[in-house]
């Protein structure tokens, strides 16, 4: 079997609530709309069809919930999402293994709530957060305890990129990011953001076992790792107006540890020199196949992993037997 860990899906009930709750994200169905396999399960199934044996775990593709709805339209659209995900995984377990439920982070002990509710109720596998939380960080205080609900939960974290050509400009001379720089390079850099704050900030010395799935390889982080590592062992020294001095010293082991405590995956699209160095940094452990289907190609994806100069023992990790592990198979 071949499990892909990470897939984006988007129920139709929750684009025909979406369009009721903002009708001026209109806009954002019809793009979404327009990706067939996001809400066609034919199309999506024909797609599924090109390597045997192979299912899904299924979440909600971008935007973010916070950047669709408010503090009373975002938590109902993540309920209704999650029935909907939930609903499929029950009817179609040939396809879907499982779902990393939505929630709204907009509202911390909601987001608890609802990832308890879909946990235990519906079964999600985990959850899916985004990077930041409507610009704000997660190594904020106030999410901490939602960081200690999944931990409780013994679920992974689904850590996913979300930034936009508006978020932040390329130039300082310019209004916004263009050529979609904003996607191809700013979605690998907020992840390493989003990794190394929340490395900084103590979440593993807080949940030693606490497991985050980050996308795309694990963005700059194996690439880095001289610059993250090393690079970082004198944080501090080249700031003057904040005294970062206590930073490493406060944490329990060295910092490039907390690093390989993430888990990276094979979204490539299709390439596979980013997942041979995410492969050497994280460990051929803590590497799972996903394709970012029906965003990115399935059979592309797969096809570069089938071969890779790696054992069979690790292949299979790959494909299979990681992802079993952190599903709880």
């Amino acid at each position: 079997m071949v499990i892909d860990l990470y897939t984006h899906l988007a129920p139709r009930s929750f684009l025909d609530r979406m369009v009721v709750l903002a009708p001026k994200l209109g806009n954002i169905v019809t793009r979404l709309l327009a990706v067939r396999p996001l809400s066609d399960l034919d199309a999506r199934f024909r797609d599924m069809d090109s390597v045997p044996d192979y299912r899904q775990v299924i979440s909600l593709p971008n935007p973010a919930l916070e950047e669709i709805g408010d503090a009373t339209t975002g938590p109902e659209l993540a309920r209704i999402a999650n029935d909907e995900m939930a609903e499929l995984c029950q009817k179609y377990p040939d396809r879907f293994v499982g779902f990393a439920a939505a929630v709204y982070m907009g509202d911390v002990e909601g987001a608890i709530a609802e990832a308890r509710r879909a946990v235990t109720q519906l079964g999600a596998k985990g959850v899916l957060i985004y990077n930041h939380v409507g610009g704000h960080p997660l190594d904020e205080p106030r999410f901490r305890p939602f960081f200690a609900a999944m931990a409780a939960l013994k679920k992974p974290i689904w850590l996913h990129p979300t930034r936009t050509a508006t978020t932040s400009s390329d130039y300082a001379s310019e209004a916004k990011s263009r050529f979609e720089m904003w996607w191809c390079f700013g979605w690998p850099y907020d992840t390493s953001i989003a990794m190394s704050r929340l490395v900084f900030d103590g979440l593993f010395d807080r949940h030693p076992d606490l497991e985050i799935i980050t996308h795309h390889a694990g963005g700059m982080i194996p690439f880095f790792d001289g610059r993250i590592g090393p690079g970082m062992d004198v944080l501090g020294a080249r700031t003057s107006d904040e005294d970062y001095s206590g930073i490493i010293p406060g944490l329990k082991k060295p910092h490039m540890d907390y690093f390989k405590m993430f888990y990276g995956d094979t979204a490539m699209f299709g390439a596979t020199n980013g997942v041979k160095c995410a492969l050497d940094f994280f460990g051929p452990e803590k590497i799972v196949f996903a394709t970012d289907a029906p965003l990115g190609p399935i059979a592309k994806t797969y096809k570069g992993i089938s071969e890779m100069d790696v054992s069979a023992e690790t292949r299979q990790a790959i494909l299979y037997g990681n992802a079993a592990r952190l599903l709880q198979l």
